[in-house]
């Protein structure tokens, strides 16, 4: 593990050298997760093939900026976060309901799967959730942020975040069981 750290800190040093190989050997490395992360939010794998290039773009041009204080890895992530929401707000679609008060309840009744599930049935449910269901929860559940982080990028509040979450939860659940 230090060795790895001790090499991506040589390859970000060399970088700040204007050395593109390093940057090269940087991108290898990242890329696959970064378009992993983009593709959850947007869910459209050609914005994530669109948001990795720019987002690497912009590494490249701001790896001064870059002060090792959290891994490269989280400092990318954070980039690629960004740009993954600006392509979703582009869209012009509405993805944030006017009404803040109206809140799914999560309900404990037992599921009954339609089908076997898989990690690709999953997935594919994810993606045919509407913009803003999907950003709040690949945010919360795959990327690890709190309500409070959620609401800062994506400029809504806590209870949005929260309500958004919880229809999610829901909209997913109705894909993937019928009610006993």
């Amino acid at each position: 593990m230090a060795n790895t750290v001790h090499l991506h800190q040589d390859l970000i040093d060399r970088c700040k050298q204007g050395d593109e190989r390093a940057f090269q050997s940087l991108y290898k490395l990242y890329s696959k997760a970064m378009y992993n992360v983009s593709v959850r939010i947007t869910g459209r794998e050609e914005d994530a093939q669109d948001v990795l290039q720019e987002s690497f773009i912009s590494a490249y041009r701001n790896i001064h900026h870059y002060r090792g204080d959290s891994p490269f890895g989280s400092w990318m992530k954070r980039i690629v976060v960004n740009r993954s929401i600006n392509v979703i707000r582009s869209r012009k679609a509405e993805l944030w309901p006017e009404d803040e008060h109206f809140d799914v309840s999560e309900d404990e009744m037992p599921d009954l799967y339609k089908e076997e599930l898989s990690i690709e049935r999953v997935r594919e449910a994810i993606m045919k959730l509407p913009d803003g269901y999907r950003s709040v929860l690949s945010l919360y559940l795959l990327e690890g942020y709190d309500h409070e982080e959620i609401a800062a990028i994506l400029g809504i509040s806590e209870s949005t975040s929260k309500s958004q979450l919880n229809r999610a939860k829901a909209r997913l659940r109705e894909q993937l069981t019928t009610k006993v």
